[in-house]
């Protein structure tokens, strides 16, 4: 089978761990089919591109080893064009989805490389499959949400990576529920599996008597960082050996390093951008890892913590409750900064078993790329098997 994936979500020069979980997706999808990646990246002029734009061209075999990936472009003005940006993707796909002549086309990200992808896949006269991350479907903008809406009801299969967002896409969208596949993130367990705490610690020069709270993610308020950084404040105020550790970066580094700058007892270490196996030792090296986001899908972030024998603290938002229970760490209310505070040091003060936190979860990618081939041949055959429905599921 010929399977043309369409994203933005993929690496990049400028943002080397970009799109993580579709990339591994991809790459064991590649071993599987001939499969190709276009990624519609928006180019924008020098006076007015967006101040966390990281884009540079780069030889697709230093980002993204093991997939065949072209970068297409297309332009664009910040917020200006966002409702032409899908009509724009299009255009650039035209051409190269023709030339690979695809048997389907699948597309991760709702709008505007879903869109884009749409647009394409019709032109081409094969199936349409998108795929949702989280918050491509939990838009909150009214006119994002009428461009998102025809993606996701034109798509022949609709892959969701929580139980959640298939809910989303029914009631928010009229998604059809016999569409909806849920295809949980996988984990790498060759990177992330419990380790020698000590030895972590001494590698990375930290402190072995630290209690060590560990954010791994894109540095921006939505994943509730200004909550966290709140949270800091009254660990170090209580709890001198607190230690929280910010891995990526982001529109807020320079706010973090300002707070450094303005509080120079302050326990937080900037660690920047890491390589998966760097993050993993990160893990293994932190007492715990939080999330405190206000939207997620499905985290791998808290998969590869849980992999590693670290429970988590995080919020009860999108899929998180499919990832974390009371046996594996504890949910807070989003945006509240004190009760964040409040479970980090219950979850520093409580034991966890590390050996069943890492047994939680033993799907890989392989896993994920068979069930994405299975709908994408689903696709294509135009099946509709007889099953639960997907609305009866969620009621």
């Amino acid at each position: 089978m010929r399977i043309l994936i369409v994203t933005s979500q993929f690496p990049i020069a400028g943002e080397p761990n970009r799109g993580r979980p579709v990339y591994q997706t991809v790459r064991e999808l590649s071993r599987l089919a001939q499969v190709k990646v276009l990624s519609p990246i928006a180019t924008y002029p020098r006076w007015a591109q967006p101040r966390s734009y990281l884009y540079r061209a780069a030889d697709a075999g230093q980002v993204a080893p093991g997939c065949d990936v072209d970068y297409v472009t297309y332009p664009a003005l910040p917020a200006l064009s966002r409702p032409f940006n899908g009509h724009l993707s299009a255009q650039a796909l035209a051409r190269p989805v023709r030339a690979f002549a695809p048997d389907v086309v699948l597309a991760y990200w709702l709008y505007p490389d879903g869109y884009g992808a749409m647009r394409a896949a019709h032109a081409a006269g094969v199936p349409f499959v998108a795929g949702a991350r989280g918050s491509d479907l939990r838009v909150r903008d009214a006119i994002s949400r009428r461009l998102t809406q025809p993606v996701v009801r034109a798509a022949q299969r609709l892959l969701v990576v929580s139980e959640d967002l298939g809910r989303v896409a029914v009631s928010q969208y009229g998604a059809d529920p016999e569409r909806i596949r849920a295809i949980p993130n996988g984990c790498d367990a060759t990177l992330f599996h419990p380790g020698d705490r000590r030895a972590a610690r001494e590698a990375l020069g930290l402190p072995q008597e630290a209690e060590i709270v560990l954010y791994v993610g894109r540095l921006v308020p939505e994943k509730g960082l200004r909550e966290l950084l709140h949270a800091t404040r009254r660990l170090a105020a209580t709890r001198p050996r607190a230690r929280v550790v910010f891995v990526g970066d982001g529109p807020m580094q320079a706010e973090l390093a300002a707070a450094l700058v303005a509080e120079p007892g302050l326990p937080l270490h900037l660690a920047g951008s890491q390589a998966p196996a760097q993050v993993a030792q990160w893990m293994v090296a932190s007492d715990l890892v939080t999330l405190p986001s206000y939207s997620e899908g499905h985290p791998n972030v808290l998969v590869e913590a849980l992999a590693c024998g670290r429970p988590v603290v995080a919020t009860p938002v999108g899929g998180i409750p499919e990832v974390v229970d009371a046996a594996s760490g504890l949910l807070v209310p989003a945006r509240d900064a004190d009760a964040l505070a409040d479970a980090l040091a219950q979850a520093l003060d409580r034991p966890w078993d590390e050996a069943a936190l890492a047994q939680r979860f033993s799907r890989d990618w392989q896993q994920v790329a068979r069930d994405t081939l299975l709908a994408c041949e689903e696709a294509v055959a135009g099946t509709r098997p007889a099953r639960a429905g997907y609305a009866a599921d969620s009621a």
